[in-house]
């Protein structure tokens, strides 16, 4: 992903190598529960299967393999700026014997986008830590026809605190965007909107109580358009160009 500040890059260097990102760690049960309605979400956006993939943004690899696993997609490639990350990626791959799946070290905005090709890219959680996200979104539409993106929901006035007060997520340069001005970048980058929902009612990092009080009324509160725009916690988008 191309971050604000070399020192965001050390951020996620550092997590990377002191056991692995925060909100990816499977012994919190709120996380376990976001991040399977993450996944969930962006397989359910688009066909993976027997797809030639890039995962932009990849991190330690935690969700890349699952493109292959539970989407089926062909091959994934992951690319990311912090190296320990993919270090982290490459190990995981390597574990799981997964050959049709690589990582490199890149930036988004220096990727070749007239010498590579893909039939998705995929932006989960990316945008928001970009020092220009429309770049970012626009080189995701020149290396593929259809691009999956995941953001925090830029509506829920509780996100926008605690990206204010959190002090993890002042350290990562954690901001949400309003859905409008994600799909205005993509526009401008020459691509259209094919679906845009909000998802997922557990906070990243709530109490095991509250996250399951959250997880029950989940479905019914996703249900209902205006209650979710403003109370879920990400909007998944599928945009082609």
């Amino acid at each position: 992903m191309p971050l604000k500040s070399r020192e965001d890059l050390k951020e996620f260097d550092r997590d990377a190598l002191e056991g692995g990102y925060i909100y990816a760690r499977a012994d919190r049960l709120s996380s376990t529960l976001a991040n399977a309605r993450m996944s969930k979400a962006i397989l359910a956006a688009t066909d993976f299967s027997g797809k030639r993939v890039i995962d932009l943004g990849c991190g330690d690899g935690a969700y890349t393999l699952e493109l292959v696993t539970k989407g089926g997609a062909q091959s994934v490639l992951g690319v990311d700026p912090a190296a320990a990350a993919i270090g982290r990626a490459n190990e995981r791959a390597s574990l799981a014997g997964m050959t049709n799946c690589s990582f490199r070290v890149a930036d988004i905005l220096d990727l070749d986008t007239k010498s590579e090709s893909y039939d998705i890219a995929l932006l989960r959680g990316v945008l928001h830590h970009a020092e220009d996200p429309g770049g970012a979104l626009a080189t995701a539409l020149a290396l593929a026809p259809t691009v999956i993106v995941l953001e925090p929901n830029g509506n829920n006035p509780i996100l926008k605190l605690i990206e204010r007060f959190s002090s993890y997520h002042r350290a990562h340069g954690e901001r949400s965007f309003f859905p409008w001005t994600i799909e205005k970048w993509a526009q401008s980058a020459g691509g259209r909107v094919a679906f845009r929902r909000a998802i997922n009612l557990v906070p990243m990092f709530a109490p095991d109580g509250l996250t399951r009080v959250c997880k029950v009324v989940e479905p019914g509160i996703e249900a209902i358009p205006l209650l979710r725009d403003v109370a879920c916690g990400q909007y998944v988008f599928k945009f082609e160009r």
